[in-house]
């Protein structure tokens, strides 16, 4: 929560013309926010614990773009960089999914994956995303889910004014 609190006293520097995003609410760990411009909302989180030496800021986000007709697409930044041979993997309460991914990103493979996500991250206490890095050392990245249902459910509402 402190992180975000941080995250917001920063966006509130910065001239409202450059950042155009709008807060939804903060829910523990989690914020949910709101580009009109775009038009896009999401939930967001920061790793709350990193195994290893992160290279940029990691976080976990379900994003809705009402133009594209998406909504609650799950996506996490990697802490580093993957091995292009190596899977992610999100682990939330026992259960595992295997995620499409870039060397710093990692996506549902479909719909019906972000729908098991989502689920999974409303009935946890905690996710873990893990990969291996391009120097072969593991990349665990790991996240708190209370306030999670919350911030999601407040971008869904929050783009669905932007309809």
């Amino acid at each position: 929560m402190k992180r975000l609190f941080v995250l917001i006293s920063l966006m509130l520097l910065i001239p409202a013309p450059a950042i155009a995003k709008d807060s939804l609410g903060i829910f523990n760990s989690w914020g949910a926010f709101r580009d009109a411009e775009i038009p896009r909302c999401y939930a967001i989180a920061e790793t709350e614990q990193i195994t290893g030496r992160a290279e940029r800021k990691s976080y976990a986000t379900i994003g809705f773009w009402p133009n594209r007709k998406i909504r609650r697409q799950f996506h996490v930044r990697l802490s580093r960089d993957r091995s292009t041979n190596s899977r992610v993997i999100v682990s939330i309460g026992g259960r595992r999914f295997r995620l499409t991914a870039n060397r710093s990103d990692g996506w549902s493979q479909d719909k019906r994956m972000d729908a098991a996500i989502i689920a999974a991250i409303r009935s946890a206490v905690s996710m873990t995303v893990e990969s291996v890095g391009r120097d072969g050392r593991p990349i665990v990245d790991a996240y708190l889910l209370r306030g999670a249902a919350t911030a999601i459910d407040a971008a869904s509402l929050g783009c669905s004014r932007l309809r």
